[in-house]
């Protein structure tokens, strides 16, 4: 019998799935559902990572891409038992400080905050009904993005609005924290001192933030109540003067809807340059406004790195994660270059050779590139939870 742990991050109209043994951090396989729809697209892979024919099928919808997926699994592993599934969920409001097992209860408060998380959360809700479906009886485990940040002082968490509205939940939640969870563990393993020290973890990908960590506790991050703050991103447009919105209602005409698509889809580095939400395109290109989007971005994470490190009073540490973050050694060197005055210098060759250390031999502050893996945090959780209640039982 081959027990194994799932673990799942449903988005809008994708599913990534990875199966993982029950010890150990290397996937046994994984796989992305892609366009989930009409126009759906599977890609599995096995334990050496190389492709692995999918069979045809129905993928329109995540509990159908769910069901092939496990057909996929099942012919490298035909007596696959889970012990559980781990879900990546992106708001657990302020209730939720780590994992846990879902329950109806859990179910209906995750419903409750899918006003705060829109274009996320019925996704992640979406997978936990297909995985309840598809696997009757064993535990759903939902591991929070939020969480990571809950230990903000109330000074990060709050805006200057009427306190009842702090009260009815609209306040800082930060997200990307099962990212900066895993980064800030890594670091922990690497280098101790930097991990005890204040270090700040740029998460650069089409969703990019910045938190400050302080002795491996989150204090401050740049998104805020929604995944919308802070930094520009892959479509979405980072930090906005509110009145912004305001002028867009009142003398645009523009509807909630149509902000909403605007601010979440057509904004961001694809707004800026009319051309590309990826960094890579952008950098290929030959045009002024691909170059400006790239200014902008390199320009705001700049700012963000001295916000993060003013929070902490002081930065021992940046770390370079996410999918711009690990590859893009153009940005890398672009937001470093004006950071002197911090302590942060890099070393071009390593920068160029994506080292797990690109500062410069002699710079005051260190700076790192550790890729991330949500997935491997998810099955931990996955792991300690049905521990815990397999103890709790025994």
């Amino acid at each position: 019998m081959t027990k194994a742990v799932l673990t799942l991050n449903a988005g809008s109209s994708s599913l990534k799935v990875a199966l993982f043994p029950v010890s150990g951090d290397k996937p046994m396989a994984t796989a992305l559902a892609d366009r989930i729809g009409p126009d759906g697209h599977l890609v599995l892979k096995g334990p050496s990572g190389l492709p692995l024919e999918a069979a045809p099928g129905d993928l329109s919808s995540h509990a159908s891409a769910l069901a092939r997926v496990i057909e996929g699994f099942r012919v490298d592993f035909p007596d696959l038992e889970l012990l559980a599934v781990g879900h990546r969920i992106v708001h657990g409001g302020d209730k939720y400080e780590a994992p846990v097992i879902v329950t109806p209860e859990v179910v209906a408060e995750l419903e409750r905050l899918s006003p705060f998380a829109p274009l996320h959360q019925p996704h992640n809700l979406a997978g936990i009904d297909a995985a309840s479906e598809a696997f009757p009886g064993v535990p759903q485990i939902a591991c929070f993005d939020t969480a990571f940040h809950r230990s903000h002082p109330w000074v990060n968490d709050a805006f200057a609005l009427p306190r009842d509205l702090y009260d009815k939940g609209v306040r800082r939640y930060g997200f990307h924290g099962l990212s900066y969870d895993y980064v800030a563990g890594e670091l922990k393993n690497r280098a101790p001192h930097l991990f005890e020290g204040r270090v700040v973890i740029a998460h650069l990908g089409n969703g990019a933030s910045m938190c400050a960590v302080e002795n491996g506790r989150s204090v401050a991050s740049t998104m805020g109540f929604s995944a919308l703050d802070g930094l520009p991103m892959g479509t979405r447009c980072g930090q906005l003067d509110p009145g912004v919105v305001l002028y867009l209602m009142q003398q645009e005409g523009m509807s909630a809807d149509e902000i909403s698509d605007m601010l979440y889809r057509r904004s961001g580095l694809l707004g800026l340059s009319g051309l590309s939400n990826d960094m890579r395109t952008l950098e290929g290109a030959d045009t002024p406004e691909a170059r400006q989007a790239i200014d902008y971005f390199v320009f705001r994470a700049q700012r963000e790195v001295g916000a993060m490190a003013a929070a902490m009073g002081g930065i021992d540490a940046l770390v370079f994660c996410g999918g711009i973050g690990e590859h893009s050694r153009l940005v890398r060197s672009r937001i470093c270059e004006r950071l002197g005055w911090m302590g942060i210098e890099i070393d071009h060759g390593l920068n160029t050779e994506n080292a797990p250390v690109i500062s410069s031999r002699f710079a005051r502050t260190s700076v790192l590139v550790i890729p991330t893996n949500e997935e491997l945090v998810i099955a931990r959780a996955a792991r300690r939870c049905v521990a815990r209640k397999a103890d709790a039982g025994a």
